[in-house]
């Protein structure tokens, strides 16, 4: 790490880039939010790419956001130079890659940011930071990595992922439940990841929404409006035959953090929900398969930095409001897509999952017992 000789008192215009996908961008909110305590006084915009920012809508600490293809030709490039060209005093890059770096030197100045480690083919980008933190891919949780450009500004680090909140949340969840969700109890199930090899089995997801079902327990489905997305859910309903709730297309991310934070629990996969829901405070069981935990677990609410990362390989732990499951076998976690090697391929170590071992969970938490887990 290479901390700022003389970081800024005061600026105002800072750019925070985080191109990649909607949970990436939400693991970002507690250096912004960070970086806002620091500079109460700066406008602060986002750079993200197109339709991966809603996650941020109704966020306090962001002023704008910037939006630019995931492949942008020439013509999308004359327009971010336009944008972008010495607009900011600040420019933090949370990401190592090339087209992030070139933002950020457009952007302004005086630029921080993540840098993989130094070879010959990365050894530019060194000379375009004045401050920088080395990438570790995977070690290093990636709230903390963020968190650690606010250790290169000299600034105090805030953990707390923020949840979006918008006014009329309140209002659109009273509109499509039929029960009282501020009163009745329910539980929120996220079945949807956004690539097949994070699924878990739709028979699985069936046996738990049974037992959720006999405890007397609304079921809240949550998910997107992709047709995909909304053929799966409705395959589910299908074979569970139980009633639903489907939200699914329906609600913003303000709303969805708003429907979990009242839930009594909520089950998802490795997915942005997943994320959003840890950051509520409800207790959250997250299904992971492939996925390194230590990096990309879901970061649960906390008060301070007294945080120790998930291990690699554990069948079942737990961080404060969070509860990670792995699938068995030597390989897992393999860091790879599905056992094909492509995004819609399945992961063995999710399909063999069995149900009982999720429901096990269910079963204390609704008891508030979690003792005998731990």
């Amino acid at each position: 790490m290479i901390p700022l000789t003389k970081p800024p008192k005061a600026a105002a215009k800072i750019l925070i880039i985080s191109t990649r996908q909607i949970g990436d961008v939400l693991l970002t909110t507690p250096l912004i939010h960070s970086v806002s305590r620091a500079y109460p006084k700066a406008r602060i915009d986002m750079l993200v790419f197109t339709a991966k920012g809603s996650i941020l809508s109704g966020n306090p600490d962001i002023q704008a956001l910037i939006e630019v293809p995931e492949r942008p030709k020439w013509r999308d490039w004359l327009r971010v130079i336009r944008r972008l060209w010495r607009h900011y005093d600040l420019a933090i890059s949370t990401l190592s890659g090339d087209r992030p770096t070139l933002y950020a030197w457009l952007a302004a100045p005086l630029r921080i940011g993540l840098l993989p480690p130094k070879t010959r083919q990365s050894y530019w980008k060194y000379l375009i930071y004045q401050g920088w933190a080395v990438l570790d891919d995977k070690n290093t949780p990636t709230v903390l990595q963020n968190l650690q450009l606010a250790e290169v500004l000299g600034i105090q680090q805030h953990p707390r992922v923020i949840v979006p909140c918008q006014p009329d949340d309140n209002n659109r969840l009273t509109q499509q439940l039929d029960f009282n969700w501020q009163r009745d109890n329910f539980v929120v199930l996220h079945l949807t990841p956004m690539w097949r090899y994070k699924r878990w089995p739709l028979p699985a997801w069936s046996e738990l929404a049974r037992v959720l079902q006999k405890k007397g327990l609304e079921i809240v489905l949550t998910g997107g409006s992709d047709s995909k997305e909304q053929a799966y859910l409705q395959d589910f309903m299908n074979l569970y035959a139980g009633k639903v709730h489907n939200l699914a297309g329906k609600l913003s991310f303000s709303a969805v953090a708003l429907l979990i934070k009242h839930a009594r629990l909520y089950v998802g996969p490795d997915t942005a929900v997943t994320h959003l829901a840890a950051a509520t405070g409800t207790p959250s069981i997250a299904l992971f398969g492939p996925t390194n935990p230590v990096k990309w677990a879901p970061f649960p609410l906390l008060k301070d930095l007294a945080y120790q990362p998930f291990q690699r390989c554990s069948l079942l732990q737990q961080q404060g409001n969070v509860y990670l499951l792995q699938g068995e076998g030597d390989c897992v976690p393999c860091h790879q897509e599905g056992c094909d090697r492509h995004r819609e391929s399945d992961s063995r170590c999710l399909q063999e999952m069995p149900a009982q071992r999720v429901i096990n969970i269910v079963e204390q938490i609704l008891n508030k017992n979690t003792s005998s887990l731990l």
